[in-house]
């Protein structure tokens, strides 16, 4: 197989040679620059086509954000957004996956020991390498309808009464899981969730911050209360819980009540958090009054979980190729016959509302 070829650009030259000399540690990746700035970049991109582009958002001659946006309009190319912590890193971050980037990571440094940045870094850019040149295209063709959508869906909001449309509910738990594309596939799902919909617990591989950041933009779309986990808090109907970054979340259960508890460990699947630790939990404390979704993403995190979900008489949902940025988790759940149901993202919704109403 040929390398994944990578550019990387950060203004920081300490940074530029930490990821340099970690990713050329892969057999896999070959770096073909490393560049203070976008304008140099943008030589780099035209003459040697890297396959992944790993760009800062804060750089002084042009920001990544609006380099980004020209890039996808003229260019289409495979972005990760390589950030600090900052809250403002994160918004602007955010901001960039909305504008077509597919991944975010924390710079070194800045949360992880190089180690682990190094893991999942690697982990990511094989993810994003793996997306075809045609899912690129729709992802860059898409970005402006989507960030002119989430504005409608904001303003939407803010002249809608608190509840709308509800549905019978029961006791049951919905717990999601989505790796790269699931930004955007988890703010389709969750602005189309009714008022009183069961709790929901969510796995989404992104950094530590960054969470917060993108649970705080969901909660602004979405009739639903969405916020990042605290640990044991209390899962309540209308309310989703995001995993935060760098924490593994469990559901356990006390009595009638259930709770997010968060905690340490090692990296599962290349991830903290993974969606096997959150789904493998359901399964055990909450069994067959669960409905599980895995949605885009690469790897296998979370189909030995999901399997078991389904053994213990859980409904099980799959996002199907067609519409999956990644057909990887969904795949690998497949395969397993973890999954009951395989539907397109635009019907996955439904397919939940059905579900927790049964």
């Amino acid at each position: 197989m040929p390398k994944i070829k990578v550019l990387i650009c950060d203004d920081s030259a300490m940074v530029r040679k930490i990821l340099q000399t970690e990713l050329s540690k892969d057999k896999n990746i070959e770096i073909i620059g490393a560049v203070p700035d976008p304008y140099v970049a943008r030589d780099k991109i035209i003459e040697e086509k890297p396959d992944v582009l790993l760009l800062d958002v804060e750089m002084p001659k042009m920001d990544g954000v609006t380099f980004l946006q020209r890039l996808m309009k003229h260019y289409p190319v495979r972005v990760i957004i390589v950030s600090s912590l900052a809250e403002a890193g994160s918004e602007v971050a955010m901001k960039a996956v909305e504008y077509g980037a597919l991944e975010v990571m924390c710079k070194p440094g800045s949360m992880y020991s190089v180690g682990d940045m190094s893991e999942q870094l690697i982990y990511k850019i094989k993810a994003v390498a793996a997306v075809p040149d045609y899912k690129l295209k729709m992802i860059a063709d898409n970005a402006a309808a989507n960030i002119a959508k989430a504005a409608a869906q904001v303003q939407a909001k803010a002249g809608q009464p608190a509840v709308r449309a509800m549905i019978k509910t029961t006791n049951k738990i919905i717990a999601m899981g989505a790796s790269t594309g699931g930004t955007e596939a988890l703010r389709e799902v969750l602005t189309a969730m009714p008022a009183n919909i069961p709790p929901i617990v969510i796995v989404q591989h992104m950094p530590q911050h960054f969470t917060k950041t993108f649970a705080d933009r969901l909660d602004s779309l979405c009739t639903i209360k969405v916020k990042e986990a605290n640990d044991m808090e209390i899962l309540a109907p209308g309310k989703a819980l995001i995993a935060p970054g760098n924490k593994h979340m469990q559901v356990v259960r006390s009595g009638a009540v259930y709770y997010a508890k968060l905690f340490d460990g090692p990296l599962v699947h290349h991830q903290r958090p993974a969606v096997e630790n959150l789904f493998l939990s359901v399964a055990e404390y909450v069994g067959k009054n669960s409905v599980g979704v895995i949605m885009t993403g690469m790897g296998k995190d979370g189909a030995a979980g999901m399997l078991e979900m389904k053994k213990g008489g859980a409904h099980t949902i799959a996002q199907d190729e067609k519409s999956c940025v990644v057909f990887g988790m969904p795949k690998e759940a497949i395969d397993a016959g973890a999954v009951n149901q395989v539907v397109s993202l635009r019907d996955i919704p439904n397919a939940i509302i059905k579900a927790v109403s049964q």
